[in-house]
């Protein structure tokens, strides 16, 4: 008995080293930690239980039976973070470079199903050369069998993927159908075809780093939500997402122990908002002046810039939050915008969590690269999204409520159950010199008389009191009292249910 113990821990032991010291010394060397290092980093110490820790891969070609290393270049399993259960699978690139065989895409595949049968989260750590070559189209069947599984569980469980080395070819569809990508600066690298196929088909000379790295894909791209400086820094945010999301689409995010209280009045946000119509201000201080413990977990904080989504607690309870940024653009609405607070609010939408709008928006951007590249349809998105959500909506206006900008965030015209607007809110068409211009053409050549109708168009209209007659805004509040009139609407909205109209799916303007 004592020979067969031995043997296993001995087992054990083989597949626990990976592709072996040297290479592990290689994988520090680099500023990375090695597969086994990250899943323990990320899990709860102790809860980690591995699963196909000997499965080896079935090659015979290229003489790759004579190389079958445990565990097959990937570590899965399950543990807890924070006490809550997750699935996870963590690329080994010490292990023939992390390529992906169809053992090592079946032990993948494995866990992604139990993630779903059992309801909880699936967090990919992917550190990994690509296909394995040797194995030809098992190699490439193993991707597809893979990309079924996010296929499936979107909108199921929650999907978070890492990417802490290069991720290239076939590989970035995986992760790219996941609800969350991070990225860690300087180490980790995505791209269909890297930067010799790039010089070889368009003469571009362009390197790993700047064809698909963390800033690239944070700030250009929009395929990454986040960038970190380390391995530590990027798991350790990991852990705290994971605390404000559910585990599946059939339970609602965790209650956390909150000590803010929900009565709490912010004066200084009576002077938040400027004299001047046309001055910029931080709707960020808004956010963290409205969440419990002024704790914001901001999503693609680098890209389009001019609208902030992320995540906040009221009550204890996870919000999602979209909201206008009056300092870049002016908080004008655009594609990029569009797109990213889309999906936002559609993940928000998958997974229960009630969704909070800021709205200070002058309308769409203009210009003739604008209508070239569609912002019809990438405004439609956001508009779409907006539109089919189901979960509880809050809408607060504190400035500019511009035209169709007004509709598509998040309006009473789309479903959206209370909505607020501060005494500084214009809810208009456009703003008072473009509507005077139109309407009183004839009096363009006198000053005055341009300036009198302005006015008369502000004393009529630059107010949300029109908006509020019509019932299309529930209440005018003081910008001091927000958090406490946002906190017990969300309340009243606890045991909200309403439905779409049966289908099969959607049609959204991609």
């Amino acid at each position: 008995m004592k020979d067969i113990l031995q043997e296993l821990e001995t087992r054990r032991a083989d597949a626990r080293m990976g592709g072996g010291q040297k290479r592990i010394d290689a994988q520090h060397a680099r500023g990375k930690l090695t597969a086994r290092e990250r899943v323990e980093l990320l899990l709860d110490e102790g809860s980690f239980e591995e699963y196909d820790m000997f499965v080896t891969h079935r090659c015979t070609d290229f003489g790759m039976e004579k190389n079958r290393p445990a565990g097959d270049g990937v570590v899965t399993g399950w543990g807890t973070i924070n006490g809550r259960m997750v699935y996870v699978f963590s690329q080994d690139f010490t292990v023939l470079g992390g390529s992906v065989s169809a053992t090592h895409a079946m032990k993948i595949c494995k866990i992604m199903d139990m993630a779903m049968q059992n309801g909880a989260p699936v967090i990919g750590i992917n550190d990994s050369g690509g296909a394995r070559i040797q194995e030809g189209v098992d190699s490439l069947a193993g991707y597809g069998e893979v990309f079924q599984r996010n296929i499936m569980a979107s909108g199921v469980v929650p999907q978070i993927s890492v990417i802490m080395g290069p991720c290239a070819g076939g590989a970035v569809y995986s992760p790219a159908m996941t609800d969350f990508i991070f990225m860690v600066k300087d180490s980790s690298y995505m791209f269909v075809t890297g930067p010799d196929v790039v010089k070889t088909v368009t003469n571009e000379h362009v390197t790993a780093e700047e064809l698909g790295g963390a800033t690239t894909h944070t700030r250009k791209s929009s395929v990454a939500d986040g960038a970190f400086e380390n391995d530590v820094e990027a798991l350790a945010e990991v852990r705290r997402l994971v605390d404000f999301l559910p585990l599946n689409n059939r339970q609602p995010a965790p209650v956390r122990p909150f000590f803010d209280d929900v009565d709490r009045l912010e004066e200084s946000l009576d002077t938040l908002v400027p004299e001047n119509a046309n001055t910029p201000y931080d709707m960020k201080e808004l956010i963290l002046k409205l969440a419990d413990e002024g704790d914001f977990y901001e999503i693609q904080e680098d890209f389009a810039k001019n609208i902030i989504t992320g995540f906040i607690r009221l009550e204890g309870q996870t919000v999602g939050v979209v909201a206008n940024q009056p300092m870049v653009l002016a908080g004008v609405l655009d594609i990029d915008s569009a797109r990213k607070a889309a999906r936002f609010v559609r993940f928000c939408d998958c997974f229960g969590i009630p969704i909070l709008t800021l709205v200070d928006v002058p309308g769409f951007l203009p210009g003739t690269s604008q209508e070239y590249n569609g912002v019809i349809k990438h405004g439609a998105k956001l508009l779409f999204a907006y539109g089919e959500a189901t979960v509880p909506k809050v809408t607060v206006i504190t400035r500019k409520s511009y035209g169709g900008a007004y509709v598509v965030m998040a309006s009473k015209h789309l479903r959206a159950d209370v909505n607020y607007a501060w005494p500084t809110s214009e809810i208009a068409v456009m703003g008072a010199k473009g509507a005077t211009e139109i309407i009183h053409r004839a009096d363009l050549g006198d000053e005055d008389k341009i300036a009198a109708h302005a006015k008369e168009y502000e004393d009529r209209f630059a107010n949300p009191f029109v908006a509020a007659e019509r019932g299309f805004i529930d209440e005018v509040i003081q910008p001091r009292s927000t958090r406490k009139r946002v906190a017990r609407a969300f309340a009243a909205l606890r045991s909200k249910k309403q439905e779409m109209p049966w289908k099969k799916h959607d049609n959204i303007p991609l």
